[in-house]
């Protein structure tokens, strides 16, 4: 089951009249009950959310909801497929959580937006517009049960493209590594390269765990010169292999999430998600002290940080200019 055979329609006509369809977290106003939070997810153990999810829970403590208090949280996860995406949400519906927080790919929404019954809906949209997709109607007036934030990943890859070309201009073969997951990313990196006059080879990755072995050999039997790694949570629990085989072929890589970098990737540009997952936390609080989704206007990311890793660069045997050093938030020796 791909994403494009979903009903999208379905779920725009679902969400836009879900929003009086959910039952207020009626127990979570009540003085000794416990909240139910369900979170649909990149694995726990990936390196991204390893760090991210204690925040949401730690910002969650601070705004009054404290597991093994008055807070129960249930994860499942995104990254094993659509079967399993919606049948962790079932069981989060029969675990009967007030409020579901969809983390990560367009994958989380949709198996949460397809709960019956209807619940409200926090999000992380990463690697999707959701309004271009209809869960959403405005920023500022979403409208249904889906209300969050959007950390514009998809604007990210020109600005990705923009470091390359500027550290490495005199090289004109980017590859692209993608999947599913990130194929709206790679619809945006095609359309940059082509605008850059750039040679695009790209490879979608199938079947997890990917074989980036036998991507980098055909990277490198077709003279790519730099390499764009698009986000996906199926991509990080590989990312100290994909580090090692990009300096393994002298191969120059931006990423998005900075873990990459301190993992001995060469430059990373996105978005820090610590504050992204207090807005998020703070959204699920609210909800569950009564508020509706709808009258909560969505939030874009406004924090970016830009990575490079001197020790990387010479391990793959490049210099960075000066411009890209001055432009980097922080600079890993």
């Amino acid at each position: 089951m791909q994403f494009d055979q979903l009903k999208r329609r379905e779920f725009i006509t679902l969400l836009s009249s879900a929003a009086a369809a959910w039952p207020l977290a009626a127990r979570a106003q009540q003085e000794g009950a416990v909240a139910r939070v369900g979170v649909i997810g990149p694995s726990r153990d990936s390196p991204a959310s390893s760090v991210a999810y204690p925040v949401f829970i730690d910002e969650l403590r601070k705004l009054g909801f404290a597991e093994g208090r008055n807070l129960a949280v249930e994860y499942r996860r995104v990254d094993q497929g659509v079967p399993s995406a919606f049948a962790g949400v079932n069981e989060l519906i029969a675990w009967k959580a007030d409020v579901l927080f969809a983390f990560g790919p367009e994958l989380a929404l949709q198996a949460a937006a397809a709960a019956r019954p209807p619940l409200p809906i926090v999000i992380l949209a990463v690697n999707f517009d959701p309004i271009a997709r209809g869960y959403v109607q405005s920023l500022a007036r979403p409208g249904g049960n889906v209300t969050g934030i959007v950390t514009l990943q998809l604007e990210l890859v020109a600005k990705q493209l923009e470091l390359l070309v500027e550290a490495f201009p005199e090289r004109k073969r980017l590859g692209v590594l993608w999947d599913v997951q990130s194929a709206d990313q790679f619809a945006v990196a095609e359309r940059e390269a082509k605008a850059r006059q750039l040679a695009l080879r790209a490879i979608k990755m199938e079947n997890p765990p990917y074989d980036f072995a036998l991507a980098f050999r055909a990277l490198a039997q077709d003279g790519v010169q730099m390499l764009l790694l698009a986000s996906s949570p199926s991509f990080g629990r590989q990312n100290a292999e994909i580090v090692r085989l990009a300096i393994e072929h002298r191969l120059p890589c931006i990423f998005i999430l900075k873990h990459f970098v301190e993992a001995g990737g060469l430059m990373s540009y996105g978005v820090d998600f610590g504050p992204m997952m207090r807005r998020a936390a703070s959204f699920t609080a609210k909800i569950l002290r009564g508020a509706k989704p709808a009258d909560l206007p969505v939030e874009q990311a406004t924090r970016f940080e830009f990575v490079v890793n001197l020790k990387s660069a010479r391990a793959i045997g490049v210099t960075l200019p000066t411009s890209i050093l001055l432009r980097a938030d922080e600079v890993i020796e």
